[in-house]
């Protein structure tokens, strides 16, 4: 029979290994959600950073608890978490079942839900569900329930609680420690280059003057048919008008029939 579970409500397990499938429906802008677990000792609180089972640390040190990876199903897009109960470590109590999206938050995220099976079955019906809906929509970490121990067997606990920092913030409340440092070092403020000014036409620059001094005007293109001057006028003096001599031999050319004496 499975469990349909509402937020805070609880189930037995009786079962040696549980399969926790985190399943949501895929879509345009719907981001990829990634499925992590931790596990806490009696402090509730990771005994290491080794009590961290996500994408770049998929499984235990002890074996016990592993991520299986992504699976594309009928119902959409599945990444899982797989728990051998019977082996995990006396001094583990709790182990949190997380689904995580990177900097995209919950609210893009539609059909939600966790799934618990006995990973001894095949194909078998789940042992419960729990529909997660994200309290504001800004979470982008989302603790879907826990497996938790009561006396010498387990139970599974329907949580929902979310985080709107993400993974990193949700992993600090429970010990693991984060390098700032190195994250930033991953992670690069993205660098901006400046556009250059647009290209300007190349224009021909008149010399400047020389401070104090005179310069010379621009030559001037000759009247036609006449000399000009060939030297420039000195500085401060007046010059001698250019002067014509008539030439004796010049004759004014014939004017017309009405000038002709009769």
């Amino acid at each position: 029979m499975t469990h349909a579970m509402l937020k805070g409500s609880n189930v037995p397990l009786e079962v040696t290994t549980v399969r926790a499938v985190v399943r949501w429906t895929p879509g345009q802008g719907v981001p990829d959600v990634d499925a992590s677990a931790l596990l806490l000792g009696p402090d509730g609180r990771v005994r290491s950073d080794e009590d961290f089972v996500f994408y770049n640390q998929p499984r235990h040190p002890s074996g016990k608890v592993w991520r299986l990876g992504k699976k594309r199903v009928a119902e959409g897009l599945t990444d899982t978490i797989q728990t051998d109960l019977t082996g995990v470590e006396s001094g583990v109590g709790q182990i949190l079942l997380v689904a995580s999206a990177e900097d995209v938050t919950f609210d893009r995220v539609q059909g939600l839900r966790i799934l618990l099976y006995d990973a001894a079955v095949a194909d078998g019906e789940p042992l419960a569900y729990f529909d997660i809906k994200p309290e504001t929509g800004r979470e982008t970490a989302l603790i879907c329930g826990e497996l938790y121990r009561r006396g010498e067997g387990w139970k599974f606990r329907a949580l929902g609680e979310g985080y709107s920092d993400g993974l990193k913030g949700l992993a600090g409340d429970y010990g693991i420690s984060v390098d700032e440092s190195e994250a930033a070092a991953q992670d690069p403020a993205p660098e901006f280059s400046q556009p250059l000014p647009p290209e300007q036409p190349t224009t021909a620059v008149p010399p400047q003057p020389a401070y104090g001094y005179p310069q010379s005007p621009p030559p001037t293109q000759p009247a036609y048919g006449y000399p000009q001057p060939t030297s420039q006028p000195a500085y401060g003096y007046p010059q001698a008008p250019v002067t014509v001599s008539p030439d004796p031999d010049f004759r004014l050319p014939p004017q017309g029939p009405q000038f002709i004496g009769r």
